[in-house]
């Protein structure tokens, strides 16, 4: 007996016929794309031994210079992640919990603030951080590091804060109602029910989400290249690579594949934390129902 799907109808076999047909024609044409890009990289010279050698070659005198170079920008641009995430998740727990918990006066103001942020490109928010702080002359000399890279954290901050906000707040209305009902009904506070029940179960919940804006994060770090800040995160350091060099399509190749590669292992890093939880929770399931049963 064949099954059906109860949000669609399983294709018959003139679809599938389509759906193959189609996918033969899509992979065609990509390949034909990009033997033509290939074809044409070649025929200006792109794939010249001198223009790889900085990269790929250890007896060229350029190449420690290169990757000692590329590995200060990974450094800078994980060092502006991770205060970014860590800020961006402390900001993001107070909005969330404020504009659940606060009075409907109290909430207005949260709620616009978080919808003005997540409403703005991150890269305008960055820029708006950068002049307005130098405007006003708030001065982040006393913090360690230089002013572009605090210039790109609060920036940053500012945007992620708000969508972990979001997250939080997707999170804690996941939950069963009555967990909240059942922990007034003992004599906690709303405050005390949100802190010790709810917000541990909404931040394992909420974990995979929060992995995923690690990627989101550790990318636009590289917006401050294109916005000419001075932080000389990896992709900066790519755009000095590629100036001495004068190979830019091999520099944003490998610095391409540099990003592709961590932001892959942190994607897996979310199924896998999502796969654990999801067989933790069902395990945990089980136990229940078998503590019910007997």
């Amino acid at each position: 007996m064949s099954q059906t799907s109860v949000l669609y109808d399983a294709p018959g076999p003139r679809a599938v016929r389509r759906a193959r047909i189609g996918t033969v024609v899509a992979i065609l044409v990509f390949l034909a794309l990009a033997t033509l890009v290939v074809l044409r990289l070649a025929d200006r010279g792109q794939f010249d031994a001198e223009l790889w050698n900085p990269w790929i070659n250890p007896s060229d005198d350029t190449f420690s210079q290169v990757w000692t170079l590329v590995r200060r920008g990974l450094v800078a641009t994980l060092v502006a992640a991770a205060l970014s995430i860590a800020l961006s998740l402390a900001v993001g727990v107070l909005l969330g919990v404020a504009r659940m918990m606060l009075g409907r006066g109290w909430r207005v103001p949260v709620v616009a603030w978080i919808e003005l942020f997540r409403g703005l490109p991150v890269v305008v928010t960055i820029v708006f951080v950068w002049r307005a702080m130098v405007e006003i002359g708030i001065d982040v000399g006393p913090l360690p590091g230089e002013p572009a890279l605090w210039y790109l954290v609060i920036g940053l901050t500012l945007y992620n804060s708000v969508i972990i906000a979001e997250i939080l707040r997707a999170g804690v209305s996941s939950l069963p109602s009555g967990q909240r009902e059942a922990a007034l009904a003992v004599g906690l506070t709303n405050g005390q029910a949100m802190r010790t029940i709810l917000l541990p179960q909404a931040f394992r919940v909420m974990l995979p989400a929060l992995i995923s804006q690690l990627v989101v994060v550790l990318k636009d770090t590289s917006l401050v290249a294109v916005i000419g800040l001075g932080y000389l995160e990896l992709l900066s350091r790519g755009r000095q690579i590629s100036q001495n060099l004068d190979n830019p399509i091999q520099t944003l190749l490998i610095i391409g594949a540099i990003y592709i590669v961590i932001n892959y292992g942190l994607s897996k890093l979310a199924e896998y934390v999502e796969r654990r939880m999801g067989r933790a929770s069902g395990s945990s399931a089980q136990a229940g129902s078998a503590v019910g049963g007997a």
